[in-house]
This record gives C-alpha cells, sequence and structure tokens, in this order.
C-alpha cells in the first residue's frame, strides 16, 4: 500500500513525523536553467512520500533573482507543499503586505519569514536597501491577517475573512560572542511570540549547540517545532562560511581544514560532502529536532536521498558523531548560554551567569541620557509631569521648530539620530536602531554578524545590537530588556518631527496599542504601555 504523503503542517507538528524539507534555490531569469532544474527536482520530490515540501529562496546574498512565487504555484500543482523564503528586503510595509494577499489568494501559505540579505548589486549600480519592518513585525503582520484585519471603511470598519498562512522563523545558535548570541535568541523569543509556528536552525556543525537551542526553548515556553539544517558543505562554500561572505552561516577553521584534506583523499569530493550531510541529518535525528530541513547547491534528488537514507542507518550513532564534530570546534572559541556538563560535551540546563560575563565599559553618553530618561520621561520621575507641561507649552507653537532642531542635534552628535520622529533610543541602549544598523532593525539583531561586528560593515562597525547588550547590561543591569519587549514599526508621518514631543503628547509607538513593553508582565495581566 502506498504510503501516505503528509502536508507540511502534518508533518511539522506530529509527534510521530520528522518533516524533510529541500531547498531549491530558483536562480536569476525567467527560463533559465536553473528554474527548469528546480522545477524537476520538486517533480521527483513530490513524489517522495518522506519529503513533505520544497523550500525556495528569495535573493539570497542580496542580488537579484526570481522571486519564489511563480515556481512555488507550479510546484503546489505538483502534489507538494512549497516554503517561501519570504524577506523583508527590498518592499516597504504596503508591498510585503500586498504581497501576503497575492500568496493568499493563491494558496501558498507556508511562509518562512525572516530579514533578508543587505542588497549587492542592482540594475545599473547597487541597489537602495528598504528594510521598513524587521522579521519580528512582519510575523505579527502575517499573525493580525490569519485572525482577520479590520480595516477603515468609510465611518467605520471592515473585517477581511482571516488568511491561512503558517509562517515559521529563522536563528542561529552558531555565533561566537556573548552579545550575539543571547540577542539572537531574545529576538527568537520575540519572533515566536509574536506568532512563528516553527522555527529552522542557520547553517552550523555544533551539536552542542543545536541542543542549547533546544533547552532554551523548552526553558522559556517556545512551544514551536525546531526544525535543524543539513547543508551540502563542498570546499569553496565552506570557505566563504569560514570568512563570513555567506552572512549567518558559519564554518570552524579546524572544520575548513578538515574538509580541505579531505580533496586529498577522495577521488570524488562531493562522496565526503554528502557523508558529512548525513552525519549531521543523524544528528539532528539524535537531538530529537522535529524537522531536518536540506540543502545545498546543485544538489540533485538522487543526493537527498543518499542524505535520508543514509542519516537513518548512521542515527544509531550519532553520538559518537556528534563527538566527532564538536572537535572540530576549538574550546572557548564560542560563548555557552548554558553551563558544560562536567563529564561531557553537552549541556547542563543551568544558564551561564551573565553577571560574570562580558568586558566592563564606562559608556559616558549612555550614561547621561539614561540620567536625563529617569529624571523626566519614566513614569513616575521626579520631573515627568513638569517635563510633560513645559512640552505641551511648546507643542504647535513658535518654539516647537526650534525645539526639534535642538534635540535632533543633542541626538545626532551623540546618537547619530536619523530624525524618524518615533525614537527607540531608550529601548535600546541609546543605540539608533534606525542609523547605527544598516536593515535598521527594532526587534534584535539579524542574523549576519560575525564576532561582534555588522554584516555590512565587517570590521568597520559594531552591529548595533552587541553595542545596545553592553550599554544595558554594564551600566543598568537589565539587557533582558532587549527580549522583553515589541517594538512596532516606525511611524512614517513623524520623520522630522520631535520624538520628545510625540512622546508626552502620545503620537509615538509607546502609545499605541500594539507596543508590548513587557512580554511577561503581559501575560500574567494583560498589555501594559510606557
Amino acid at each position: 500500500m502506498e504510503e501516505k504523503k503528509l502536508s507540511l503542517r502534518e508533518a511539522l507538528t506530529s509527534p510521530d513525523t520528522v518533516s524533510i524539507t529541500w531547498e531549491l534555490i530558483p536562480g536569476r531569469g525567467s527560463f533559465d536553467k536553473h528554474q527548469e532544474e528546480a522545477l524537476k527536482m520538486a517533480e521527483l520530490a513530490a513524489k517522495d512520500p518522506r519529503i513533505h515540501g520544497v523550500t525556495l529562496t528569495d535573493n539570497p546574498g542580496g542580488k537579484p533573482a526570481i522571486l519564489p512565487y511563480a515556481l512555488a504555484q507550479e510546484i503546489k500543482k505538483m502534489g507538494i507543499d512549497p516554503l517561501i523564503h519570504f524577506t523583508c528586503k527590498d518592499k516597504n510595509r504596503n508591498s510585503i503586505h500586498s504581497d501576503l494577499y497575492a500568496l493568499e489568494r493563491a494558496g501558498l501559505n507556508y511562509l518562512l519569514v525572516m530579514t533578508g540579505d543587505y542588497p549587492v548589486e542592482g540594475y545599473s549600480s547597487q541597489a537602495g536597501k528598504v528594510f521598513d519592518i524587521d522579521s519580528v513585525q512582519a510575523v505579527k503582520m502575517i499573525s493580525d491577517m490569519n485572525k482577520g484585519e479590520e480595516i477603515p471603511a468609510g465611518k467605520g470598519v471592515t473585517k477581511l475573512p482571516p488568511t491561512h498562512f503558517f509562517p515559521g522563523v529563522v536563528v542561529s545558535p552558531f555565533k561566537r560572542t556573548e552579545q550575539e548570541q543571547v540577542t539572537q535568541y531574545y529576538k527568537l523569543f520575540k519572533k515566536v511570540k509574536m506568532g512563528a509556528q516553527f522555527v529552522i536552525s542557520q547553517i552550523g556543525y555544533d551539536p552542542r549547540k543545536i541542543e542549547e537551542l533546544k533547552i532554551f526553548m523548552k526553558q522559556n515556553g517556545l512551544n514551536v517545532p525546531l526544525v535543524g539544517n543539513v547543508f551540502l558543505l563542498p570546499y569553496g562554500v565552506a570557505k566563504m562560511m569560514n570568512e563570513n561572505k555567506i552572512p549567518g552561516c558559519y564554518i570552524p577553521d579546524e572544520m575548513l581544514w578538515e574538509i580541505d584534506k579531505e580533496r586529498g583523499r577522495y577521488s570524488n569530493h562531493k562522496e565526503a560532502q554528502l557523508l558529512r550531510s548525513a552525519k549531521l541529518y543523524a544528528v539532528c535525528r539524535g537531538l530529537k529536532t522535529d524537522g531536518i530541513n536540506i540543502g545545498g547547491h546543485g544538489l540533485k534528488y538522487s543526493d537527498v536521498q543518499y542524505i535520508i537514507e543514509k542519516g537513518e542507518e548512521l542515527t544509531k550513532n550519532w553520538q559518537d558523531i556528534a563527538e566527532e564534530f564538536q572537535s572540530l570546534h576549538k574550546e572557548g572559541a564560542h560563548f555557552y548560554y548554558y553551563e558544560k556538563q562536567p563529564d561531557s560535551n553537552w549541556n547542563t540546563e543551568k544558564p551561564v551567569d551573565l553577571s560574570k560575563t562580558g568586558d566592563k565599559k564606562f559608556h559616558l553618553g549612555f550614561r547621561m541620557f539614561h540620567l536625563l530618561h529617569v529624571l523626566v520621561f519614566e513614569h513616575g520621575a521626579p520631573f515627568h509631569e513638569l517635563g510633560k507641561a513645559a512640552i505641551k507649552l511648546i507643542a504647535d507653537s513658535p518654539l516647537e521648530k526650534p525645539f526639534e532642531w535642538f534635540e535632533h542635534m543633542l541626538k545626532f552628535f551623540g546618537n547619530g539620530c536619523r530624525f524618524c520622529g518615533d525614537c527607540a533610543m531608550v529601548e535600546r541602549g541609546y543605540v539608533c536602531p534606525m542609523s547605527k544598523c544598516p536593515k535598521q532593525q527594532r526587534n534584535g539583531p539579524c542574523g549576519g554578524s560575525y564576532n561582534g561586528w555588522c554584516e555590512v560593515y565587517p570590521n568597520k562597525q559594531k552591529c548595533a545590537y552587541v553595542l545596545a547588550y553592553d550599554r544595558l547590561k554594564d551600566c543598568v543591569k537589565d539587557a533582558d530588556k532587549l527580549r522583553r519587549d515589541y517594538i512596532p514599526p516606525v511611524d512614517g508621518s513623524l520623520y522630522k518631527t520631535a520624538a520628545w514631543i510625540n512622546y508626552f503628547t502620545g503620537k509615538d509607538f509607546t502609545s499605541r496599542p500594539d507596543y508590548v513593553r513587557n512580554f511577561d508582565e503581559l501575560e500574567k495581566k494583560g498589555p501594559e504601555t510606557k
């Protein structure tokens, strides 16, 4: 009797099934050989009951390529679920909203929501960035649409029919520094709280890190399926990952050297690559991830078959394989969120004491702005009512314009202010996410930082969330603030207005109903605003 093919949702949510997805890269052009090859591979995957979906990338590497939507429609007709990489780059929030309406109408409901790579090329010259909303905000938009949106209609509102999206998100547990890793987890917390239905790990070969991610999700109530990531790793790609030329993916020096040696030991290098992929598949199975995503350039159906079948065979020895992978990671080269078991390379369930880690620095600018905040801006502050009364006198008076420029100049020289008028600096350790983050992420870092450096400006500019984490942790002992709050998208109508006036007059994000000041308090007693 022929085995029934489960939908991707059924496979991901079934405790008795390990979902398998296969990543396809459509490439450039409209009727290019890459698209035809992707369709041919998808057709073969559709006939295999072990493979529950194919994932389609969206302009990887920041280079223009065909949008996955058209191919996804063709693939869906083959009888297999397409999982579309849905990125927040290249489009403003209205365009993203429009895309979602079109995807719902086409019945393309599986989305892997992510920030997206920074543009590196485009027609005539390098494309401009957009990044109007971040991946947390995009997940919330999708969740709101799934509930049925209320939109203005004349003097009233009309409610649209609920959509049926099944959004997933990506996280990297393979960061090397404390600041990068902790803020990755904090952003993941918000993604799931805002409605993500599953999580896919970034590419990496550290089993202890995969286990760490599982423990973090369990301890923080993130009760959604976790999918491990298996990637075919030839030497050229491994070298690019090692040098951070493929943002978010990490290969240590020791593994790169091992892959280099294989080129002399194997006449067919791909044989070694496939075996390594099968071994990581076995480790993911041993760690009981809910699914496995298989990817790699030029991956054939026969290769995917081998990875699945050999991986299942190797699962009985997964702990020995895990030790083999772990030996290729230099001791002390990574920050681990949990303490290590004394007699093994695995984690305990006890987080490290973050109060005893990291570099202690004196941030004069932060302390000055923080003092101003606790004296004037915080509710209950000694001069809060006085400040509010003064601002109301200034607003809509001849003094408003000079005050706007006074505030902007003060923040510009102190923080690089972009004059957005919807300021989130206090929530981000007085690091402006609009100017210090090239992707303007207001709810946490993208996945592309490396050794603390920004993906876009490596060795020149620190990741904004590395700076924010250090300041909040060292100066006010509250880096966890980066986990507890959700900041809505910036209000474009407030551009070039005074954020302090907007705050005191109830125009900025802190007065909007979708702002979450503290997730923990929200779960106890409902929404709270600043």
